[in-house]
């Protein structure tokens, strides 16, 4: 976790969370916060580098989204705000899943990852309105899938359900049925680790509990 070394304290009057997920946006509601709530979608460069291990790639992809909110916000709207970004992929044996292009994409993502262990990557980017305080980390879930035939997948993708999901499923959702276990935050799955959030809002004086 990194960290500015400017010991000006920071006075939090909003937190904004820089993504257009709606699992993201309900997780932050759980939290129910003392503070106010802005949701901005955020259009931030998600290519990174072939060489980029993954969980640098999730970290740099939070601070891209929470940094490009700034300019969004107004200058009044602005002051006192902390801006959360956050980015999750999945990973089998290296490499990483993205979204499916299409339903055939998708089939074909969840019969490589059937009955078998992948690892999900979350990170999260907590900065100041006025960049003088960053911190930036991620959290890694194991997750092993069931085994499944090719009728149990088509049939889950016809649900519509992976279309917009990395790795093609959502463990929130429909999806709940076909993971077996997992080793680690299950909210992290989901896309949002709350106790890793909870913690680095603690360094804004942002106390959750």
């Amino acid at each position: 976790m990194g960290s500015s070394t400017n010991a000006k304290p920071f006075i939090a009057s909003q937190l904004v969370l820089a993504s257009s997920s709606p699992r993201r946006r309900e997780l932050v509601a759980t939290l129910d916060l003392s503070l106010p709530v802005l949701i901005l979608s955020t259009d931030a460069d998600e290519g990174t580098p072939a060489d980029w291990s993954p969980s640098y790639i999730v970290e740099q992809l939070a601070l891209r989204k929470a940094r490009a909110a700034v300019p969004l916000l107004g200058e009044e709207q602005a002051a006192g705000s902390i801006i959360v970004g956050a980015d999750t992929i999945v990973v089998l044996d290296g490499e990483v899943l993205g979204k499916p292009q299409n339903t055939a994409d998708a089939v074909s993502m969840l019969s490589r990852l059937q009955g078998r262990e992948h690892e999900v990557y979350s990170g999260v980017a907590c900065i100041s309105w006025d960049g003088e305080h960053e911190l930036v980390t991620h959290r890694k879930t194991r997750v092993s899938m069931k085994s499944l035939d090719h009728e149990q997948i088509r049939r889950y993708v016809a649900t519509g359900e992976p279309m917009d999901k990395a790795g093609s499923y959502a463990i929130q959702g429909i999806g709940a049925t076909i993971v077996e276990r997992i080793d680690g935050c299950y909210f992290n799955v989901v896309g949002l680790p709350l106790s890793l959030l909870s913690d680095m809002l603690s360094s804004f004086g942002v106390d959750v509990i």
